[in-house]
């Protein structure tokens, strides 16, 4: 390679002289940065120096897009490190290393890695096919403590530009359990997920009381994550759906009603609509849910106490609001004996058990006391397929 000398330190202008030749050639700017003219005219820095004795040259850019000004920059940058015995390329491949492994996409991998064992293969599965189709094309190789809270509002935007509300919702959720596991093993300070609380865009829905059956997935899962109902109101609501009694009847339930070795809730009849007292068998999952309640109610009379006065029980709207107002679900407490009734009877179970579970009582006082009887071990089984049924829609989820 020829190497041409030029008095003085390289100007925009000269740089845009040089023509190439048969041969590449060097132009110095002095300090050991250089400028490489390709035989196509094409034109790159390099800067050579020297570590422990030993010359050595490192790659600073193609120009015009690094500027004479920042190649001068980066050379500065290069010979900092070199007073301090760091070699310049064995700190930028350790520099491309670490950005690599930091970025979005590697840190969200490492997070599915935790949590996929918790989950069914199915749903784990659609939870990285969602990252991988909806977040990693947008801000999958950007290094995660650059991402901004706008960054993630372009992906939710993205999703609900093609009207996928539902999608763009799960996709936010899981972006900010990633940023909150990136907090826990120490990538990132702060969660900018945080700041899009009601970003997502409403839908216009029907009206109703019950539930859609379609939803019943989401919604169980969205209980179980949601960070903003209060422990107690989410152990209300999950206990709602496993045994579906009236909301009055749930609000009101106390310790001294609830029998773990018989594995079942007596309701007694003074709280009851048709003023007969009503057993409600309850499945494992129910009774898990009332032991991880009972950790921190277990002390109170009332499974479910008032959040300002723990004396009294949970106040008349907060099941309905919360469905509505924390979780965006158009639906109420009592809507979910509709959905329990349909999908039951949906299932093959007989229609007066499942009346019988719903306390519709018997008008004739002897065919009621008979019904209670007979319908008690058909009414156990029930309940324990719906507890199973309930636990695979959320994991399937």
């Amino acid at each position: 390679m020829s190497r041409q000398r030029l008095p003085g330190k390289l100007t925009n202008t000269k740089i845009k002289s040089f023509k190439a030749q048969e041969k590449q050639y060097k132009i110095s700017d002095g300090g050991g940065l250089y400028l490489i003219v390709g035989t196509n005219g094409s034109r790159y820095w390099r800067l050579k120096y020297f570590i422990d004795r030993k010359e050595k040259s490192l790659s600073i850019g193609i120009y015009p897009d690094v500027t004479l000004a920042d190649a001068r920059e980066k050379v500065l940058a290069a010979k900092k490190l070199v007073t301090q015995r760091i070699d310049p390329s064995v700190h930028r491949r350790r520099e491309q290393q670490r950005r690599a492994e930091n970025d979005f996409k590697s840190i969200a991998i490492e997070w599915w890695n935790k949590k996929s064992g918790l989950w069914t293969v199915d749903h784990a599965a659609s939870v990285k096919r969602t990252l991988e189709k909806e977040a990693f094309p947008i801000i999958g190789d950007m290094q995660i403590d650059q991402i901004t809270s706008q960054d993630c509002l372009s992906v939710v935007r993205h999703i609900e530009a093609r009207d996928a509300l539902d999608v763009a919702g799960r996709v936010k959720q899981r972006m900010g359990s990633i940023f909150r596991y990136a907090i826990y093993t120490g990538y990132v300070n702060n969660n900018p997920v945080d700041a899009l609380k009601d970003v997502i865009k409403a839908r216009k829905v029907k009206h109703q009381k019950a539930l859609d059956l379609d939803l019943l997935p989401k919604f169980l899962n969205d209980v179980d994550v949601s960070e903003r109902l209060t422990f107690v109101t989410k152990q209300a609501i999950k206990f709602l759906v496993h045994t579906f009694v009236r909301s009055g009847e749930l609000r009101a339930a106390k310790w001294s009603e609830i029998d773990f070795i018989k594995q079942e809730w007596r309701i007694p009849a003074e709280r009851m609509k048709m003023k007969e007292m009503h057993i409600v068998p309850l499945s494992s999952q129910a009774l898990d849910i009332l032991k991880e309640l009972h950790s921190k109610t277990g002390k109170r009379e009332y499974l479910f106490p008032g959040q300002h006065n723990p004396r009294l029980y949970m106040s008349e709207n907060t099941v309905t609001y919360s469905i509505r107002k924390r979780l965006h679900y158009d639906a109420t407490a009592h809507g979910f004996r509709t959905v329990a009734s349909t999908i039951l009877n949906e299932n093959g179970f007989r229609y007066d058990i499942i009346e019988r579970q719903l306390a519709h009582v018997e008008r004739n006082s002897v065919r009621a006391a008979y019904n209670r009887a007979m319908y008690l071990k058909d009414r156990c089984e029930m309940m324990a397929w719906w507890g199973n049924h309930l636990e695979q829609l959320r994991k399937s989820y």
